[in-house]
């Protein structure tokens, strides 16, 4: 029988504990790129219990922890409450709460921020600092000193209010960018944490790999390949520049880049563009350009196996590498590779079906 699942509702700026509660129905999902989300149904069989959930329950200002038996696995903040009562008079509160990471784009930048040849880890550190500086703002989000080693200008301008989360968003996604998340754990002395993990080029996590075989503990997988976002032709649009009130505007632009070796090999030519309003140098938004062409010339694969959950399976895979090895009739010879965990989707256990998890996968 798996463990069962637990909720520990806090107070989303002190972590203060404010009741513990059994959930059902539990659904958790955690990402590399993509804030992570859960949702459950908390039973409230008698008055008590309803009392307890009252003071505890209230979106926009609980955190949610979840416990798997005597493990913490995920942490976010309770964004929605949905009370039902069913036609037998079964009362429960159904909820649902955004990773950590929700919170930040939730925040916006009221204030201009210059960065000249910062690392940019530290930048994307000084956008959280700006968050939690204001009164109210701060949740707890901790983080360590490491550095990338790649240095930028940037300057974040108020007057779009952009979010705190679209704004790392934008410079993760740079050239030579990197990756963020706000992890969930137990330090050594049990306290909750939530840190802030920052990786370049990518976040790794895990010491070996973890061999997956289908026949075998992969119950089954799904492999997509995705050409509707393919492009071999780019160019990327800036801020409006107008140096000439009485004149029209026009976007800065970058390059139009082309894949001349993707033509010549017998690709159709498939163009794309993105947009950086707030982007007003050149090289700035060249390298914007060169990153996002990058990220599309090739087909996108994101496999997704189900395996049983339990034992290594644990959302703290989530960074990991995995080893695959499937064998049947479209992989004869078997494939064999090591892919990047880069998301979990927990699935609590039903009538005739075991508790499993989706892992989402990426070429390491």
């Amino acid at each position: 029988m798996p463990p069962s699942y637990r909720l520990l509702f806090c107070d989303l700026r002190t972590d203060q504990l404010l009741d513990a509660l059994p959930v059902q129905g539990v659904s958790v999902d955690d990402f590399i790129g993509k804030t992570g989300r859960f949702t459950g149904t908390v039973p409230i069989p008698n008055r008590a219990v309803a009392e307890r959930a009252r003071r505890a329950i209230l979106p926009g200002r609980t955190g949610v922890w979840v416990e798997r038996g005597r493990d913490l696995w995920w942490g976010g903040v309770l964004w929605t409450l949905q009370l039902a009562s069913d036609s037998r008079g079964f009362l429960g509160a159904q909820i649902q709460a955004g990773g950590w990471e929700s919170y930040l784009y939730r925040r916006l930048l009221y204030d201009t921020q210059i960065a000249e040849q910062v690392d940019q880890f530290d930048i994307a550190r000084g956008l959280v600092d700006y968050a939690q500086r204001a009164t109210g703002g701060d949740i707890g989000i901790t983080y360590d000193t490491d550095v990338s080693g790649i240095a930028r200008d940037r300057t974040f301008l108020r007057y779009g209010l952009p979010t705190i989360g679209d704004l790392l968003d934008d410079l993760a996604a740079a050239e030579n960018g990197f990756e963020w998340r706000i992890g969930s754990f137990r330090d050594t002395d049990g306290r909750r944490i939530k840190r802030l993990q920052l990786g370049h080029p990518t976040i790794r996590g895990g010491a070996s790999d973890i061999i997956l075989d289908h026949p075998g503990p992969v119950l089954s997988y799904t492999w997509p390949v995705d050409a509707t976002v393919k492009a071999n032709a780019w160019q990327s649009r800036g801020a409006s520049i107008n140096t000439n009130q009485a004149a029209d505007s026009f976007p800065l632009t970058s390059p139009v880049l082309v894949a001349e070796d993707d033509l010549a090999a017998g690709w159709p030519r498939l163009d794309g563009s993105s947009d950086y309003t707030t982007v007003e140098r050149q090289d700035t938004l060249d390298a914007h350009a060169r990153a996002d062409w990058s990220a599309v010339r090739a087909p996108v694969t994101i496999p997704e196996i189900t395996v049983l959950l339990g034992g290594s399976i644990t959302p703290a895979l989530v960074g990991s590498t995995i080893r695959i090895r499937i064998r049947d009739l479209w992989h004869p010879t078997a494939l064999d590779a090591r892919y990047r965990v880069v998301g979990i989707s927990v699935s609590p256990p039903e009538r005739g079906r075991p508790e499993t998890a989706q892992l989402y996968l990426e070429a390491p």
